[in-house]
């Protein structure tokens, strides 16, 4: 948004709920003088200009003599709301020409039209949110699965910001005993163990893992792509359709059914996942056929994790054993149809060992969907190698959150290293200072205009 020109405590209003035909819709006010306004237009204006904060008014919004929707008005008064101002939301009934002819009228009356994430803007710049919990409102509102909703809720309740203050008092802490040892100093020739350095550490520890909590979270926000690679026949369509449960693609024994990639939105053990079906990889002189087997080569280059199934019945066959040495993504190997084949005489890749790209090989029947818990375990746990996924720390969420606090770590690192090298007190307090600033950069007590412009303009209009 453009906080430039923006104007504190001007009335907005949005319609917070998305035009399509629905039970209800929401449009929402918020400033000086806003409930005055919609008093203008509401058929009770008395009892909504008497009306207490944080209660719910019914009448009628008109527009002159006419009638438009019958309504609930829901009142706020300043600072117990979310913006921290006077708001009136509005209920009235979904259908998109009545939501539409309720904003209208507000904005004949004197409204202006919100920007995108001003009502979030307003809350922050009246102290009822920081930017930690801020960002947190855009993530849930873009969270694909339940796990990276409530990864977004912690930040929205404020575990990364309570961790952030945790980590300042240990700086202004260190900073308070650097003073006191500058101002009255036994020896001013010895800077050696002039002051207690553990505060710092543990610090520095926070710091790093909060650093490296981002690569995780990111993946809990953006997602994974796994590509299903395989010969014809080698049964990806069924496999597609039982992780999707539903019968998106379609199946058939008729080699080259799939002439073109598929690709749907999955939940993979909470994990969100971008999951693509391609065409069967075959020597072909179709000329469709062989664009799609090029777009399945080109689509396995970006992906994260690759799916590569082969029909248990049939074996391995030299096409396989050309895509598997050449492929350079990670790569589980899908025996499937397992149903029809004799568990004592399962197959393998031999010298798997020497194939470093793959890294599990797992049995499966898509036809029954049996054996997909052990796949969906397989592919998470290439995609979380190496991360935390548990909740017991806060985890950063954004790449501006991760940068500034990599800042921050630089910072007392480099005060660690000042301090032990017999440098002035001086210079340990200047990185200290530092810190904080990189600190305050996260939470937003110290934000530049240009990165508040990123931020907000990402959000909906409407919140």
């Amino acid at each position: 948004m453009d906080n430039t020109g923006y104007t504190p405590e001007e009335p907005v209003a949005a319609i917070a709920t998305s035009l399509a035909p629905a039970a209800l819709g929401i449009v929402r006010t918020s400033g000086k003088r806003c409930i005055e306004l919609v008093a203008s237009i509401f058929s009770r204006p008395k009892t909504l200009l008497a009306a207490q904060g944080n209660t719910i008014v019914y009448g009628w919004i008109k527009d002159g003599d006419t009638l438009i929707d019958e309504v609930l008005l829901s009142v706020f008064k300043a600072p117990k709301s979310f913006t921290g101002e006077d708001m009136v939301e509005i209920s009235c009934h979904g259908g998109p020409a009545v939501v539409t002819a309720v904003y209208n009228t507000l904005l004949k009356i004197g409204f202006r039209q919100a920007q995108k994430g001003e009502y979030t803007f307003r809350a922050y710049i009246n102290g009822k949110t920081d930017l930690t919990r801020a960002e947190a409102v855009r993530e849930i509102i873009d969270s694909r699965t339940d796990v990276s909703r409530g990864r977004a809720a912690g930040r929205l309740a404020g575990d990364v910001y309570t961790v952030i203050d945790g980590i300042k008092k240990q700086i202004v802490d260190s900073l308070a005993a650097l003073e006191v040892e500058i101002e009255y100093p036994e020896d001013e020739e010895t800077i050696a163990d002039a002051f207690d350095t553990s505060e710092l550490q543990k610090a520095a520890e926070s710091l790093q893992q909060l650093v490296d909590s981002w690569k995780n979270e990111k993946l809990y926000q953006d997602g994974a792509r796994v590509v299903l690679c395989g010969r014809t026949n080698a049964g990806k369509s069924s496999l597609f359709n039982a992780l999707l449960k539903e019968d998106r693609a379609i199946v058939s024994n008729i080699a080259g059914t799939t002439r073109d990639w598929l690709e749907s939105w999955i939940s993979l053990d909470g994990i969100p996942v971008r999951l693509f079906d391609t065409a069967g990889l075959r020597m072909t002189t179709d000329v469709i056929e062989q664009n799609g087997v090029e777009r399945t080569k080109d689509l396995s280059k970006d992906a994260d994790v690759i799916m590569y199934m082969v029909d248990s019945h049939v074996g391995i066959h030299e096409d396989d054993v050309a895509f598997i040495t050449s492929c350079t993504v990670p790569l589980v190997l899908v025996w499937n149809k397992c149903d029809v084949v004799d568990e004592t005489h399962r197959p393998s890749l031999e010298h798997v060992e020497k194939l470093s790209v793959v890294k599990q090989q797992v049995y499966i029947s898509a036809k029954k969907s049996e054996g997909i818990g052990e796949l969906t375990k397989a592919v998470t746990g290439i995609l979380t190698a190496g991360n935390k996924t548990d909740r017991e720390q806060a985890g950063l969420g954004s790449a501006r959150q991760q940068a500034a606090v990599k800042d921050a770590l630089s910072c007392v690192l480099h005060a660690l290293e000042t301090a032990k090298g017999g440098y002035t007190l001086d210079a340990v307090v200047q990185d200290l200072e530092d810190c904080l600033d990189s600190l305050g950069e996260v939470t937003g007590e110290v934000t530049p205009d240009d990165v508040l412009e990123s931020i907000f303009s990402h959000f909906c209009v409407g919140k």
